[in-house]
């Protein structure tokens, strides 16, 4: 099959009814496209069986985890570029598959046969399972707690070694926040903690509640830090073990308690203070009026919530939002964003005063690219231990993510919320962001 680079492009130009931005490369070596641009390899056919049979970024993930996609040259260019090929956004409207409205569009006589030609090129037969990494339907009503277990199972039990590859040594999975774009990770993430740490305005003796706490940072650092008694819960077993080592290595098992806990059976409010750090996104629409409430009954009157959520755009029709398919199948399963104004909302109509908002979207475009970067420098041994389709995963996920942050796609915002008693005295000063009254 002779220049099969040629004909595939020429083929994905008819159906999209635009240029192909990048360079390809297909399996009998021939390459068609700009000189100078990333290359996508396309290694085997079955890579356009899985696209044909699932058309979208579906088919198009598939194929990257099992590697039968690759890229060569820069990563976050040759996404940057797909991303406007594959997807169109008008203004203030959702995300319309391009690859998808093309293949809708065959009744055209034209791309008909444009089409038989792509499924001679792709060969005979069904498309290939799907990589074993992807999430398998899940039982139980959506986001009920049987189901949210084995979600956050998914996503965190996939080894603390390769965490810690990806993550460095401060374990923190979420934005960071950057002082200097030169900063180290470390410095950067020391800094988000202490700045919820300041925004909850801890003093020495209150109890804090750490809602999805993760591997135990922000309750290590509020205890060394801050002198606080902490509870940290998770759904993931192995946070837990991880986060029990490192709170008994630091001397800090009288001050810290980790519980494999659900935000929903916490029994034992209220608190002086709680953090959820990038939890919020697993709770979903479902279940974000019960989260606001249960937090608002764990907290006491005057009682401080800092809650750090990544954000969407909003739509024109809410009822239309959806998430997309390679992270619901392969990152976060029934993980869903809200954008922010409908997050303070939500928090105003449990009762809390929402006294600042503050949008950090392009602290996590930093964070993202160490956290790649971090990862592309140990590849072996991540893929060691977890699987070459895991880290495949996580790579494309964490660069495509970064590239949504720094094209506003998508924000990241700390809320800082607070019980006010009836009689309306908040306990915060009257000048904006000196956290302590």
């Amino acid at each position: 099959m002779a220049d099969a680079a040629g004909r595939i492009a020429t083929l994905a130009e008819e159906v999209l009814g635009t240029p192909l931005p990048i360079r390809v490369r297909a399996w009998d070596h021939s390459e068609a496209g700009p000189p100078g641009a990333p290359i996508l390899i396309i290694r085997r056919r079955r890579a356009l069986r899985r696209i044909l049979w699932r058309p979208g970024e579906l088919g198009l993930a598939r194929a990257w985890v099992a590697g039968d996609l690759d890229v060569e040259g820069d990563l976050y260019d040759a996404l940057d570029r797909l991303s406007g090929l594959l997807w169109e956004r008008g203004p203030a409207t959702a995300p319309r598959s391009r690859l998808r409205t093309g293949v809708q569009a065959l009744r055209d006589p034209g791309l008909r046969t444009a089409a038989r030609e792509m499924i001679a090129l792709a060969g005979p037969g069904l498309p290939p399972p799907p990589p074993r990494e992807e999430a398998r339907t899940t039982l139980g009503s959506l986001h009920s707690l049987r189901r949210d277990r084995k979600a956050i199972s998914h996503h965190y039990d996939v080894g603390n070694d390769f965490y810690e590859l990806v993550l460095g040594p401060s374990m923190v999975y979420s934005c960071a926040y950057w002082d200097r774009a030169d900063s180290t990770l470390e410095e950067a993430q020391r800094a988000k903690l202490d700045l919820v740490c300041r925004k909850l305005a801890l003093e020495p003796g209150q109890r804090l509640l750490d809602v999805g706490c993760g591997w135990g940072s922000m309750v290590l650092h509020a205890a060394r830090e801050y002198g606080v008694r902490a509870v940290g819960v998770t759904l993931s077993e192995e946070q837990a073990a991880y986060a029990r080592k490192r709170i008994a290595d630091a001397g800090l098992t009288d001050q810290v308690e980790i519980r494999v806990q659900d935000y929903r059976e916490v029994p034992d409010g209220p608190y002086d203070a709680i953090s959820s750090i990038g939890m919020a996104e697993h709770v979903g629409a479902v279940r974000y009026a019960e989260y606001t409430a249960i937090l608002h009954g764990l907290l006491r009157p005057g009682g401080r919530l800092l809650n750090h959520q990544i954000a969407r755009r909003p739509q024109p029709d809410e009822e239309a939002y959806h998430v997309d398919e390679f992270i619901d199948r392969y990152v976060f399963p029934d993980g869903e964003l809200a954008p922010v104004g409908r997050t303070v909302a939500q928090l105003e109509e449990a009762g809390f005063e929402v006294r600042d908002v503050e949008a950090i979207r392009e602290h996590y475009a930093l964070t993202l690219r160490r956290w790649v970067a971090n990862l592309e420098r140990s590849w072996p041994q991540a893929v060691r231990l977890t699987s070459p389709g895991r880290a495949r995963v996580w790579q494309l996920y964490m660069a495509a993510s970064a590239l949504s942050f720094e094209r506003n796609r998508i924000g990241v915002n700390q809320v800082l919320a607070v019980r006010t008693p009836e009689g309306g005295a908040s306990g915060l000063p009257l000048r904006a962001r000196d956290w302590r009254g």
